[in-house]
């Protein structure tokens, strides 16, 4: 049951005695009357909801605007009362947190996981500007959990994913342990209700036997701790559900067979205590190798310290027992919320140093502002979240954590993103490795860059964090932007010499331009090429506009009559017939046709595809005499541009021993290299060979191919 009034506010003055506890109480009352006509699924009164979360977020000891936006949270949602009026009642700070925690069901999204993405977004958003919004939905969802066995088994299944894929590691990113355990246990009973049963009842059977273990083992090491005269407080208990759950799936094993299901800890006064103590368990029982860690060394990113070693205690069972200090404790069990700082009514916050531990945050806001996929964001998302990390170091000894997974591009972006667009390699150790190089704890990282080096599409195969993603796709972006306003421009001067009239001339008038953007429903002229160049806008319909109203189709106005230089000028530069130069392969708004897959040197057309560019064919293939006529475009090869492209040939040959080996070995003295081979006996005389490779034009290709033919034993070589 959720505490009265006077319980929650004695709660809150226990902690924090400077608190507002009449704004609390008049919370109260206004969150009681407004959901005074409402029942939850199981038939209670609602009010007994905002009340729990309300005592949830005073066991956390947050603010007074903290609890009152517990008391309040869904006040503005279900019951319709204004959100200005809530802030007339209660200040901007509880309308503000009130409002964070809103869920977005007004909005209406294409499916459930974007309603799922979206309203996380929002959310990140309100918590990077004040994480007590992320503290307070925490206590709500918390509350949801422990309630959920009133929801259809449908929503049960999909709220308890939920919580486990995003409120779970979020608990455990903010340091919260004993919410994160809760949390996971709670979703682990609704999304594998056999398995948790199973452990359930294994560990109630065992329940006396582990429970003397326990004690048994607790008082051997406070009186050996207090044999070297350590102040110490000694706990023990079973792991929780979930956690034994992963550890059998881990280890391949059933209950029975789980060793490590038992953790003490060991509070002391001092980080110096806590290495001394590590030594007295040490002498005690014997350390099992490989299971130290030194998190107060090295601190986890979400404030955790603590040092873990697991022993052969007593009858030779495996114990895991973590030793760290009073104030680690508290801050392992609250997180972020054991650093809030009292202050003055209004004026709540956290230390600036413990904020800046949650850099992670802002950069999820910054990148969700970029993102409009919202499945997208909400997968990068679920890798920022990821609990697993290494510890690796700069060349100069800084400690750098990264999430497990990471690689050494990952760790140039997080140096700097320019470090990142830069980087052309990595030395780990002192030693070359690819960039795909996963990191490992103790690695020390060296990035290599050039000025000339520049993303490649490749990288976002394998880089894993929100930072590295998000400024390689960034730049991907503005470089697809900026070819598709260029495409834009070049596709509208080719339409509008073809008429007859200077795109110069037009470009140089303002307020012509801006007529025409208006009509086409765009915002600027850059908006307009760019449309142009997407597909999205024809270029004959906007030289059509750029003509204007005049009564012969045919007539140019005098004001777009290219001038005699002009003329002389496009005749000399060989653009009288306009179109698009192909530059490379990266261009992201040229794509090449597999039906006919063109080389340089091949005669070429283009064909405009909406939103895709120019999709380029050979003028000899079928499907671009299917195109429609007005969507082509002249294009043609730029002599200047190095091009690789790939080519298949078939070759046929008689099918007898070592003919593969001279076939190969033609392709070498071409300088080609086979990327693909597929060799197959058609019959007893007869083989065919497909063979994969890249030639920069046709004439290597047929020089290739006349190689080939002369070839004892070829009989007929054909491009595919």
């Amino acid at each position: 049951m959720p505490p009265a009034v006077d319980q929650l506010v004695q709660r809150v003055h226990s902690y924090h005695p400077m608190a507002d506890t009449e704004l609390i109480r008049r919370a109260w009352g206004f969150a009681e009357w407004a959901h005074r006509d409402q029942k939850r699924k199981s038939g209670d009164p609602y009010f007994i909801h905002p009340a729990s979360v309300a005592g949830i977020i005073a066991e956390l000891r947050l603010d007074t605007a903290s609890v009152c936006a517990g008391l309040l949270h869904d006040v503005v949602e279900d019951t319709g009362v204004p959100l200005d009026e809530l802030a007339g009642h209660f200040g901007g700070e509880v309308a503000t947190l009130v409002d964070g925690v809103t869920k977005l069901g007004k909005v209406n999204f294409t499916s459930k996981e974007d309603r799922q993405a979206e309203n996380f977004r929002k959310m990140v958003v309100a918590m990077a500007q004040d994480i007590r919004v992320l503290l307070v939905k925490l206590c709500d969802r918390l509350d949801n959990m422990r309630t959920l066995e009133h929801m259809k088994p449908e929503a049960q299944e999909r709220i308890a994913r939920e919580t486990m894929e995003i409120y779970s590691p979020l608990a455990n990113r903010l340091g919260i342990q004993r919410f994160k355990s809760e949390l996971e246990d709670l979703s682990f009973r609704w999304l594998e209700p056999e398995a948790y049963r199973e452990i359930t009842s294994k560990l109630n059977q065992t329940q006396k036997e582990r429970d003397r273990y326990i004690d048994g083992v607790c008082k051997t090491i406070s009186s050996r701790l207090a044999e070297h005269h350590f102040a110490s407080d000694v706990y023990g208990r079973a792991k929780h559900i979930y956690s034994i759950h992963r550890k059998m799936k881990e280890q391949h094993c059933d209950f029975d067979s789980l060793f490590d299901t038992l953790a003490f800890r060991i509070c002391v006064e001092s980080v110096a205590d806590c290495y001394a103590v590590l030594g007295v368990i040490h002498s005690r029982w014997t350390p099992i190798p490989g299971r130290f860690k030194d998190y107060i060394a090295l601190p986890k990113q979400n404030m955790y310290q603590s040092l873990h070693t697991s022993v052969l205690g007593p009858g030779g069972k495996r114990i895991e027992i973590q030793i760290r200090t009073h104030e680690m404790h508290r801050v392992a069990e609250d997180g972020v919320a054991a650093h809030w700082k009292y202050k003055e009514r209004h004026s709540g916050g956290v230390d600036p140093k413990d904020a800046a531990r949650f850099g992670w945050l802002r950069e999820l806001a910054d990148y969700q502002s970029s993102v409009k996929d919202p499945a997208e964001f909400l997968e990068s998302v679920k890798v920022d979240l990821f609990p697993d990390e290494v510890y690796v170091f700069t060349p100069r000894g800084d400690v750098k954590v990264m999430p497990r997974g990471a690689t050494p591009l990952d760790f140039a972006f997080d140096v700097h993103s320019d470090v990142g667009f830069h980087c052309t390699g990595a030395k780990i150790n002192g030693q070359m490795v690819p960039l795909r190089y996963k990191l490992r704890n103790g690695d020390s990282v060296e990035i290599l860059t050039s000025p000339h080096q520049k993303p490649s599409k490749d990288w976002l195969d394998f880089i894993v964090t929100t930072r590295a993603r998000s400024r390689v796709r960034s730049h991907f972006r503005a470089e697809q932007r900026e070819k598709s306003v260029n495409l834009g421009r070049e596709l509208l001067e080719s339409r509008m010499h073809a008429a007859g009239m200077s795109f110069a001339k037009l470009w140089k008038n303002d307020d012509e331009v801006k007529r025409i953007a208006e009509q086409h429903r765009c915002g600027s002229r850059e908006e307009l090429l760019l449309q142009i160049g997407f597909g999205k806008l024809d270029a004959d319909a906007v030289a059509a506009s750029a003509r204007g109203k005049t009564q012969d189709p045919t007539e140019v106005p005098k004001e777009l009559k290219p001038s005699p230089l002009e003329t002389i000028v496009r005749k000399v530069t060989r653009r009288e017939g306009g179109g698009l130069k192909v530059n490379g392969v990266d261009d992201v708004l040229v794509r090449y046709a597999k039906c006919c897959n063109p080389l340089p040197g091949d005669a070429i057309i283009g064909f405009i595809t909406r939103g895709r560019g120019a999709t380029i064919h050979r003028r000899d293939c079928l499907k671009a005499f299917d195109t429609d006529p007005e969507r082509r475009i002249e294009v043609s090869w730029d002599t200047k541009a190095k091009i690789q492209r790939p080519v298949q040939l078939k070759v046929y040959t008689a099918n007898k021993p070592g003919i593969l080996a001279v076939l190969s070995q033609t392709f070498s003295s071409q300088k080609i290299n086979i990327s693909e081979a597929n060799c197959r006996a058609e019959d007893e005389d007869r083989a065919c060979n497909l063979f994969t490779f890249t030639v920069a034009d046709t004439t290597q290709l047929k020089s290739v191919v006349r190689a080939l033919e002369k070839v004892s034993g070829v009989v007929g070589v054909e491009r595919v």
